[in-house]
């Protein structure tokens, strides 16, 4: 057995699942609004638990990011401020359209250029001897990505099924101003942006990795070193804008107003670093195609886990007949793109 291939299929599976089941604390959230706690989930997901990881395991982090380079850092970091964006996005529109629908959307405008991009621009390190797309594997991957969006597509229909059900039954069910239209264009733009989680490491975590392992990190500390620097511009994103409506809003006294949405808001920071931690893992196991194979199955996972919060949440609650098959449906067909990019991997001989 490959179990270079196992591992990192397996941590990609659980990454996608981390990140697809992300609204469940917002789902729990009985105080605190949309401001509030994604500044706590942020601040203590993207700054304070890699940054301390990285102080008390990483000797001379200082001189082994300055030994990376700058040229690395800048353009990982403009590329994280994009998925930055796409993570705001994500967080108004699981509020305007529900989880299920929002993650499948965004998914579904993701993968294709998460997926094809670096087998055409290739990325640093073991990623820089990807196959090309015309390769069998590329094939495959190509293949894997059509069956994706075909799942996506059936799911975005269902959720106009639904939607129509929703308004005909209770006109309170509607979805918050701009509606599913609105919802659904915010979404598209963030499944153009969240590329950016994935694709700032696979063009910067070579000479970072190299220069932190240099000093004796280990692998897992090393993996957060490289997160940490790099999704340093998406961070502020995430705080800058939270801040500015609590400013606006003048409401930063209701941070204090409930310590359990403040838990709350804490798990869902750390369930978004260690997803995070375990894609780049996973990437790295899975060869020259991970940034590829690897982006491409925690995308369809992170749609699946949006679709069980969906569902355990209530939002599919009193919907039956087609819209409900064609939900199902969709799922039925994510699975069966996480096996067609298992397979391609396995074509390009890691």
């Amino acid at each position: 057995m490959n179990w270079d291939l196992f591992f990192g299929i397996l941590l990609v599976i659980a990454a996608g699942a981390g990140t697809g089941t992300l609204a469940w604390p917002m789902k729990l959230m009985r105080t605190l609004q949309f401001e509030h706690y994604w500044f706590v989930a942020m601040l203590i997901g993207l700054i304070f638990i890699p940054w301390s990881v990285v102080a008390i395991t990483v000797p001379d982090f200082l001189g082994a990011y300055a030994e990376a380079g700058w040229r690395p850092l800048v353009l990982a970091n403009v590329i994280s401020i994009c998925w930055g964006v796409a993570n705001v996005l994500f967080g108004v529109c699981v509020l305007r359209i529900g989880a299920a629908l929002t993650g499948a959307i965004l998914s579904g405008v993701a993968v294709a250029t998460g997926v094809t991009l670096p087998m055409i621009v290739k990325g640093s390190g073991q990623f820089s001897e990807s196959p090309g797309l015309t390769s069998p594997a590329g094939i495959a991957i190509l293949a894997g990505v059509a069956v994706m969006i075909t799942g996506v597509v059936l799911c975005a229909v269902a959720g106009f099924g639904r939607d129509k059900v929703l308004a005909t039954v209770d006109r309170a069910a509607r979805p918050a101003s701009g509606g599913f239209l609105g919802g659904l264009i915010m979404s598209v733009i963030a499944g153009v942006t969240s590329t950016g989680i994935s694709l700032s490491f696979v063009y910067a975590q070579k000479p970072i990795l190299d220069a932190v392992e240099s000093r004796g990190a280990d692998p897992i500390p090393a993996n957060v070193a490289v997160w940490a620097a790099i999704l340093f511009g998406g961070a502020c994103v995430n705080l800058a804008y939270p801040a500015w409506l609590m400013t606006k809003n003048r409401s930063w006294n209701m941070l204090a107003a409930s310590w359990l949405d403040l838990g709350l808001a804490a798990a869902l920071g750390t369930q978004i670093i260690v997803s995070i931690i375990l894609l780049g893992r996973g990437m790295l196991f899975l060869g020259p195609l991970g940034a590829s194979v690897g982006f491409g199955i925690q995308q369809t996972m992170q749609v699946l886990g949006n679709q069980a919060v969906g569902f355990l949440s209530g939002e599919w609650r009193g919907i039956h007949g087609r819209p409900l098959r064609q939900m199902l449906a969709s799922v039925a067909v994510l699975i069966l793109a996480v096996v067609v990019l298992a397979f391609a991997n396995a074509l390009s001989g890691k």
